[in-house]
Formats: C-alpha cells, structure tokens, sequence
C-alpha cells in the first residue's frame, strides 16, 4: 500500500492517477474527504480515501498505519497557517515518528531547488528544513528537488499565464533574470513513481530538472508564442521588493498574496541542478521548455486540465447550511427560497445551473457581481479572479469566481459556500426536483449567517437587491436551460425541511 499525502494537490492528484495507473493500491489523503470523493480516480477500486491532518496526531497515526511507501506531498502555505514554516516543521517531525511506528519501507519527498548558503527565501528555506528533518527518519528516505513545475494549473504556470495575457507591458523585479530549469509535469511524475523501491535511491538527494536553463523573462516570451500572443515586453527595476511583487501578481492574477509572495521570493534564487544522477537511474525523454509550455497551453485551451492549483486546501465549513431549523445553534441563519418551474427535464437544467459564473457569468446583473468581485478584492478576498477550472464540468472542491463547490448532485443538488470576504457565512444552492416528464421545478435558496451586528446590518441592507438580483438569477438559469417557463420566478414560503423531502 502507498500512501499519498497531499492527494488532492496539484501533484499530487495527478500521481495517484499514474500510481494507479501502474497497477499500485494506493491510500490518498487529503485535509477534505469531499475533495477525494470529487477525483476521477475516487472510485478506483485499489484506492482508498483518507482525510489527514499531518498536525493532528491520531488522524496522521491512522493514515500511516499499514502502508509501506509514503509519497510525502505537503506544505502548508494557505491563508490559516500565519507561520507556515513551523507547521511544515512540526508535519514533518510527526512523518518521522509515525514512520517509524509503521515501519515503512521508503518515503519520497518532493522539494526545491536551492542552496542553504544562498540566502534562501522562506518558502525554499521550509522546504530544505523539511527535507533536512525526513533525512534523519530510522527508515529509507528519497529527496527530489525541482524548480519551477511547467503544467497547466500549477501556480507558478498560472502567474506567469496571467501576467503574459494581461500585461503587454510589464514592469518587473530583478528576478525575472535569474536562471531556473523547469521541469514538465510527466516528467516530475516519471521520477516520483520510478523513485519506488530503488535502493540506490535510499537515503540520497536527487535535483530534477528539464534540459533548458533560462529565466523567468525567457519563460514569459515562450508562453506568448506559444499562446499565439506577442512577446510582452519586459522592463526590469530593482524597487520591486518580493513583498510588492506578490502584492502585484495578485492584484494582475487569481493567485492570491499567500501564495505568490513565497513563490516570488523564491524567483530570486537561482533554481538549478547540481548534479543530474537521477538520468541514468531513470531514464526518461525531458521535455524542453517550450515542448511543456505548449502541452499546456493545448490543455488549458481544450478544457483538460487534470489538477489545479485551487484544488489544495480544506474545505469551507457548511454545516450551518444543512440545519432545518433555521434559529440554529449558531445564530439566525436568513434565507431566500425562490422557485421557478420549466416544461423539460433535469438534463436541461443542470447544464443551465452547472455552467454558472466564470465565462457564463450569473446569468443576470453580471456587472453587479463585478462591482461585488472588485469590492471583495480591495477587502482582502478573491473576487471574482479564480474563475473557473472548466466552462461546463463541475466537482467537489472546484473554485467558481469567489464561490467553492461544497456539494453536489448531477441533476438534483448543487451547494456553493462564498469564499468572499462577508461578515457572517453565504450559501448558495439549487435544487432540480423532476415532476414529471415534462416539468422540472428549480429551487433557487440564498443563505446567511450572520456574524455580530454588522453581519445583520448587511443582510437588511442587500436584501431590497434580492428581488432584483437573485429572480433575474432564476430566470437567466430558466432561459439558458432553453426550456421555455410554465410557472414564473417567485419566493417560496416554506421550511427548510419541509423543502428537503
């Protein structure tokens, strides 16, 4: 048994499809079991599904009892861990413990490039200090250490995608020079799982990378060619701390200061391989720069992307949403229950409801829910930046502009939880029930949560908005399923759990 931690990753998910693919079983693990349950590979009958929190002791003991390889996948850079270095830290102290107990044979981590005497940045300097602390582990340990990962959806791909697509003209910091080897996706994935049970791998330090050095600069241009684009042009400054750099990809991108700032940071120091070992250990056909950017490109033009840097992370909390009672333990939860019945089938309407937001948009007042997006963004939130991972196909745990999907039931249910920033909680869901064969009803419920007294002040203050918006809503959802309406948009007075059966 292999266990994969950090399966819902953007490496991560994509190996346990290889893994499985080669005919391994495999334990992936995840902070959300939703988000396994959503992977194309969750119902693979050698894979079985495990939430883990590296940092709670008896989750992380479960997860490790009993396999034998260990794919060690984790970091912890998101908005909840203020000191990511120290919950790297400790993760990795627990792995160690847990290893020995269960006695694996191998683990194989996955690092970066750099040198400990090169002033690294904090997130490369994690990185070093966790590979430093699974070293010392009474068991087999293998250290890959790669720079930037060329894939469609990875954050590092994204930030330069965006910065290439939205800046003709971009003024930049002094990294954009510094030299990297990048390193295609498959071929990070071949290392990992050719890594398995090889002893001459035991207990050393491999650096992976493509056989292009270039730099960031170099990189941007290819994309743009690639991209059928032309070439921005480039102009470097030395004002551009990486403090200001992240703040500036994530004003121009979705990917948010959490994120970029550690990997701006890391731009600075040059990413290249010392030693090149692992070629003739596993031998494989490197990908050049420009082979990776443009499978990349092909991908994300034709919908197929695999993984995506928003799939990592827990899930939103919802439990407030599913509670009947609507005086719930937590405090008043407000709703609006709409309904709107349509002569057609549930088909029809789920691909009408499953296409919201991204390109689609919210099917009424879209330059409200920009206004509403441009205000969420100047408060610290997403906005509506993130998109979508596909026009039309949704999972658990997608990202939808500053929504996640929290669950969802093809041609009857559909949960979003905001990831906006708001004084309380939102939900918004709808349900299809099938009347008969020709009449579909679409329930449309807004939910809030109030937090406090200003959580109440902006319920009463957007809800005279309500019937504009979210019957305009309903009726964009109608009109896009192209089955014409039998019964108008209207509120529904009822319960919640009389609506549930």
């Amino acid at each position: 048994m292999i266990l994969v931690i950090g399966a819902t990753g953007y490496v991560g998910s994509r190996l346990v499809q290889v893994l499985l693919d080669e005919g391994f079983k495999v334990r992936a693990a995840s902070r959300s079991i939703e988000k396994l349950k959503s992977r194309l590979w969750s119902n693979h009958p050698n894979v079985t599904l495990t939430e883990l929190d590296m940092l709670d002791f008896d989750s992380a003991q479960k997860a490790c009892s009993g396999v034998q390889r260990v794919f060690y996948l984790l970091h912890s850079m998101n908005p909840k861990h203020i000191d990511f270095e120290e919950a790297d830290r400790r993760a990795a102290q627990i792995m160690v413990e847990l290893g020995a107990q269960a006695k694996i044979k191998q683990l194989i981590y996955l690092g970066g490039l750099g040198e400990s005497e090169d002033n690294l940045s904090k997130h490369l300097r994690s990185r070093a200090e966790v590979a430093s602390i699974l070293k010392i582990a009474p068991f087999p340990v293998t250290v890959l250490r790669a720079a930037m990962i060329v894939g469609s959806g990875s954050a590092s791909f994204e930030i330069m995608r965006y910065l290439v697509e939205r800046l003709p003209v971009m003024i930049t910091p002094k990294w954009v020079s510094t030299p990297s080897q990048p390193i295609a996706i498959r071929n990070v994935l071949n290392y990992l799982v050719g890594a398995i049970g090889k002893e001459e791998m035991y207990n050393q330090t491999f650096d992976i990378g493509g056989p292009d050095i270039l730099s960031y600069r170099q990189l941007m241009r290819i994309y743009a060619r690639e991209a059928g684009m032309s070439e921005p042009k480039i102009i470097p400054v030395p004002v551009f701390t990486p403090r200001i750099s992240s703040y500036w990809i994530n004003f121009i991108t979705p990917v948010p200061a959490y994120i970029a700032r550690p990997l701006a940071e890391g731009l600075r120091n040059e990413a290249v391989c010392k030693e090149e070992r692992i070629q003739s250990i596993i031998p494989q056909k490197l990908l050049t720069c420009q082979e990776a950017i443009k499978i990349a490109v092909d991908k994300i033009q034709h919908h197929q992307v695999e993984s995506h840097w928003t799939d990592a992370g827990r899930m939103p909390p919802f439990e407030w949403v599913n509670s009947a009672d609507p005086k719930w333990a937590g405090g008043t939860v407000f709703n609006d229950i709409r309904t709107l019945t349509v002569r057609g089938g549930t088909k029809e309407a789920w691909q009408a409801v499953s296409s919201i937001g991204g390109t689609t948009g919210w099917y009424y007042a879209n330059w409200l829910w920009k206004v509403r997006g441009w205000l969420d963004f100047l408060w610290g939130g997403p906005g509506l930046r993130k998109g979508r991972r596909h026009p039309h196909e949704l999972r658990h745990g997608d990202a939808i502009d500053f929504w996640r999907v929290r669950a969802l039931i093809p041609e009857q249910r559909l949960l979003l939880i905001a990831e906006m920033k708001l004084p309380g909680q939102a939900a918004l869901e709808f349900k299809l029930i099938k009347h008969s064969d020709d009449e579909t009803e679409i329930i449309q419920i807004a939910r809030f949560l109030p937090k406090g007294l200003l959580g109440l002040a902006y319920w009463y203050a957007v809800s005279p908005l309500h019937e504009l918006i979210f019957n305009g809503m309903l009726l964009g959802v109608a009109k896009a399923s192209g089955c014409p309406i039998s019964k108008g948009a209207r509120p529904l007075r009822m319960k919640l759990s009389e609506l549930k059966a």
